[in-house]
């Protein structure tokens, strides 16, 4: 039984690993495989392929639900009905639509909608909105998130964008959306929209500051709802029915065995319908379900089989699931416990466990954190020492029956209001730890590397005896293994997908220097959110020189946030800066970094900020690059009468191809092998122009876009070809050659 669970588990769990999917033909050979092994003595590889092939149909019913290609970009009027919780920004509305029609198109069943300056919307309502659509797509960086497989896991099949709405039906049954209202309303010394987060699942209402500070803790788990929630709140019920019975005071004609295990179930479903029901939420249940019904029938409850019951029950529920980082996390918190708790000889007091846990899910979740490019909180075993104890025993009850006793007035008022002092002391003790300890975004491992991290958790976390116990910890220190270094005379080119806007990595043997930063509009700073975590991943720990081309907010905006998380030894602009000191671009400056040669030059009597654009020319070994920022024709014209030899082998198109830039003299002179351009999906400006993409083809150009590959990298130096991130095949991935 064991082993076949495993093997079915396994065979879920390969869906997340396959380039593709298999055809309808090959899915049913293997399925009439599975059906045959599973009536001879081959059960296990049958397991596995029904697993496999469960997995399979179920993605392929997710990918059929996408939007078509001819609509993406398109614009249509359709109805639908708004479900969650719409959140609210300094933009807008965010909101999802579910079962929307549309009398032009055949549409997926939930759709991602934004709303700029939209007004308040309710969950219930039935909405009629003109929505400009996309396919579901995503930034896609070096060991960065893929939101595209978050989408798809969440069966998302479309995001848009609203350009108008009309209301046709006013919400009928909205009372989470309600309840929210309710709960922001009320005086919670300032942390009403925690305790949001904490009874409803929504954090959206969660300041910046507050993110950064659970995240760089290590306690991000406290204030989203999942599995530590729901089994509080089930254990609650458990443990005090099971203390009534063992002094007596349990009634005698009811079986306390059975009424805790139905209560407790009771109370999380209870609440899991308070939080909306989410994926999380949906897991944490059917975890809880397993682990109790395992208690009821068999009542000396193990540890392995429980888990991989409920490991299976939520794949076989949800097969998508683990494209989503919280499932790995979740599910290797709890296999970590097991793996260090049971089956152990002596016994520990409850504070001797307390403290032991906090280090060793601190040591276990290390190789997912690594494989999932999440930060590692340097500070979240003496964090969570504190933090989960006074929010598990004091916050959460008061914050639960605060909100039942609302309609009460008064009294649900107060709880609330004392759940809000403690949490603004938890916070408030969280920010001092986090300023004293903030989290580390380790560098990306080779894949021997981190599997010798993985090797070397299970060994720190073996017994105390155990032979090669302490191997654990010197296969740990591979966690700082060196960057492969960069071939003398070369330089490793990373061009950021940032969406609209720039941000180029150039990488020699031991020296960094980062051309524009990313752009940064309102709250959104890509320099902040993708620039700088990519670097710190590529091994980047800082920068020689950071070169901002000119002062539009789509090159320089995330200049700021690049200077408060990286070292940068020099700031050179073709502009001036509010809120970074820079040094002037200086026409014909030259410099030689490990054999590779680098040289500025702007136009002085440029009119527009786009023609004063800084740009660089970087050779290597007689190969060619050309930053050109945004400059257009004019200043295209003004470098090619300044340059003795215009022939280059690679192009960052001018202003991301722009009709105004890559004029027919400058593609002619410069001639170049490719061009990288650097915008965003279905942008506005209708970057790039189809008439300078036909140009550069025209002239035999490759024509590389960040929107369509995501980031590009090329060595420059090696006469290689441009990689970009698109081509690591994943099923979910629209294939580009």
């Amino acid at each position: 039984m064991r082993t076949g669970m495993l093997a079915l588990a396994l065979g879920l769990l390969c869906l997340g690993f396959l380039p593709v999917l298999p055809s309808v033909g090959w899915l049913l050979v293997l399925f009439a495989c599975a059906v045959f092994s599973l009536f001879t003595r081959w059960r296990l590889p049958g397991c596995f392929l029904l697993g496999l092939c469960w997995a399979c149909w179920s993605a392929q019913q997710a990918l059929d639900d996408r939007l078509a290609a001819g609509l993406d970009g398109r614009t249509l009027w359709l109805e639908g009905r708004v479900v969650g919780l719409p959140t609210r920004t300094a933009q807008g509305v965010r909101f999802e639509l579910q079962a929307p029609r549309s009398r032009r198109a055949e549409l997926p069943q939930r759709l991602q909608l934004s709303w700029f300056d939209g007004p308040t919307l309710r969950a219930g309502e039935q909405w009629r909105l003109a929505v400009t659509l996309q396919r579901p797509s995503g930034l896609l960086n070096p060991h960065g998130p893929d939101r595209e497989a978050q989408l798809l896991a969440r069966r998302v099949g479309a995001s848009g964008t609203v350009k108008a709405g009309q209301l046709l039906a006013p919400v009928a049954g909205g009372w989470r959306d309600a309840l929210r209202q309710r709960l922001l309303a009320v005086e919670a010394n300032g942390r009403q929209a925690a305790l949001v987060a904490l009874v409803l699942g929504d954090g959206a209402g969660l300041a910046r500051d507050d993110w950064q500070t659970l995240q760089a803790t290590g306690t991000v788990h406290l204030l989203v709802i999942s599995g530590q929630h729901i089994g509080l709140v089930a254990g609650l019920l458990y443990g005090l029915v099971a203390g009534l019975a063992r002094r007596g005071l349990w009634p005698a004609r009811l079986p306390w065995l059975p009424w805790a295990c139905g209560l407790a179930m009771a109370a999380a479903l209870a609440y899991g319908w308070l939080a909306g029901a989410g994926v999380p939420v949906q897991r944490a249940c059917l975890m809880l379900a397993v682990v109790l019904l395992w208690r009821l029938r068999f009542r000396h409850l193990g540890a392995f089989v429980p888990l991989l019951l409920a490991l299976v029950a939520v794949l076989l529920v949800e097969p998508l699931a683990p494209l989503l980082p919280g499932f790995w996390l979740s599910f290797a918190a709890v296999a970590t416990l097991v793996y260090c708790f049971s089956a152990r000889l002596g016994g520990w007091r409850p504070w001797q466990a307390w403290t032991r846990a906090q280090w060793v899910i601190a040591i276990g979740l290390l190789p997912v954190l690594l494989a999932t490019g999440l930060p590692v909180s340097l500070s979240a075993p003496l964090a969570n020492l504190v933090a989960v104890p006074w929010l598990s025993l004091a916050v959460l009850p008061l914050a639960l029956l605060g909100t039942v006793l609302l309609p009460l007035g008064a009294a649900g008022e107060l709880l609330l209001w004392l759940a809000g002092g403690l949490l603004d002391v938890l916070f408030r003790g969280l920010a001092l730890l986090a300023q004293q300890r903030p989290a580390w975004l380790p560098p990306a491992l080779p894949l021997w590397a981190w599997l010798l991290v993985c090797l070397g958790a299970l060994l720190v976390l073996l017994p105390r005896g155990v032979p090669l116990r302490g191997l654990g910890g010197v296969m740990l220190l591979a966690l700082w293994i060196p960057r492969e270094a960069v071939p003398f005379g070369q330089v490793e080119v990373w061009q950021l997908d940032v969406g609209q806007g720039l941000a180029v990595l150039l990488r020699t043997r031991q020296h960094s220097l980062l051309y524009d930063a990313g752009p940064a509009r309102g709250e959104s700073d890509q320099g902040e959110r993708v620039v700088l975590p990519t670097l710190r991943k590529l091994g980047v720990s800082g920068l020689d020189l950071m070169l901002v081309s000119h002062a539009h907010a789509d090159h320089a905006g995330g200049a700021a946030a690049i200077l408060r998380g990286l070292p940068v030894g020099r700031v050179i602009g073709g502009e001036a800066l509010d809120e970074v000191q820079l040094q002037p671009c200086a026409s014909g400056e030259q410099w030689d970094w490990d054999g590779v040669r680098f040289s500025l030059w702007r136009w002085a009597d440029g009119r527009s900020s786009n023609d004063r654009s800084c740009v660089l020319l970087v050779e290597a070994q007689g190969e060619r690059l050309l930053l050109a920022g945004d400059m257009e024709a004019g200043a295209e014209a003004a470098w090619l009468a300044a340059t003795d030899l215009p022939r280059i082998d690679w192009l960052q198109s001018p202003h991301h191809g722009s009709r105004s830039s890559s004029s027919e003299a400058f593609v002619r002179a410069t001639a170049p092998r490719g061009v990288l351009i650097s915008r965003g999906r279905n942008n506005s400006f209708g970057h790039p122009h189809v008439q300078v993409v036909e140009r550069y083809r025209r002239h035999g150009v490759v024509v590389h876009d960040t929107a369509e590959q995501g980031a590009l990298r090329l060595l420059l130096g090696a006469q290689g070809e441009v990689e970009s991130m698109r081509r690591q095949r994943r099923f979910w991935r629209v294939r580009v050659e």
